[in-house]
């Protein structure tokens, strides 16, 4: 069901998030996270407790996860990241069907996401995905990170589309909620997690929940 206020059609652009958006990762960032909070002294967080942080990148985040302890923190962190990152990475099921759908679309494609940029164009070129895509923004790369509209501008930067109604952000978290709404574009979440409640948004269920929304249009 699309909201009365976005145009019923596809649009320009669609910039995608990446972590349990197109890929599963979520298990390397929590052990991650808490293989540098052993070696800090600090307790492990809960699985709960990961879930209902804020997916904000390790930039934001590491001064609430590691405290006064957070350049060390987020060293130790990114150490263990480039460990287990490649060998662990797997699509999301539907992910592949996803991208060969929108191939032959003349859609433009980019990548926005809260991992650090040199891992996430790694994984994107690891699964054989990077043809696709014609920007790949992750942490770092711009000013600032999402939720801000920074990285959306960038992504967009080298294409004739204004960020819009033209352009989709399909992701899974609140951070790419408000990451749509702060560069005004439609924010489409898949996933049942909390940003699927938010009003206003275009919701499927899963990657191949929205090849059959593409399709229906």
């Amino acid at each position: 069901m699309i909201p009365k206020i976005y145009p019923r059609k596809l649009p320009k652009a669609i910039l995608f998030d990446w972590d349990n958006t197109l890929v599963d990762t979520w298990r390397v960032a929590y052990d991650s996270i808490n293989i540098a909070r052993e070696k800090l002294g600090l307790s492990a967080i809960t699985i709960d407790d990961f879930w209902e942080r804020p997916h904000h990148s390790m930039r934001d985040a590491a001064q609430d996860l590691f405290g006064d302890q957070c350049v060390e923190g987020e060293r130790l962190f990114y150490e263990t990241v480039k460990d287990l990152h490649l060998n662990e990475l797997m699509a999301l099921q539907g992910a592949d069907a996803l991208i060969d759908d929108l191939k032959g679309r003349d859609i433009y494609l980019g990548i926005v996401s809260n991992k650090q940029g040199d891992f996430l164009r790694k994984e994107v070129e690891h699964l054989g995905w990077k043809p696709h895509f014609k920007k790949v923004i992750g942490a770092r790369d711009a000013e600032a990170d999402k939720p801000s509209a920074i990285p959306v501008l960038a992504a967009l930067k080298e294409s004739s589309i204004d960020p819009g109604h033209d352009v989709w952000f399909v992701g899974d978290s609140i951070i790419d909620v408000h990451c749509a709404r702060a560069s005004g574009c439609i924010p489409i979440v898949v996933g049942d997690g909390e940003a699927a409640q938010q009003d206003d948004i275009i919701h499927a269920k899963d990657c191949h929940g929205l090849i059959k929304f593409i399709s229906d249009l």
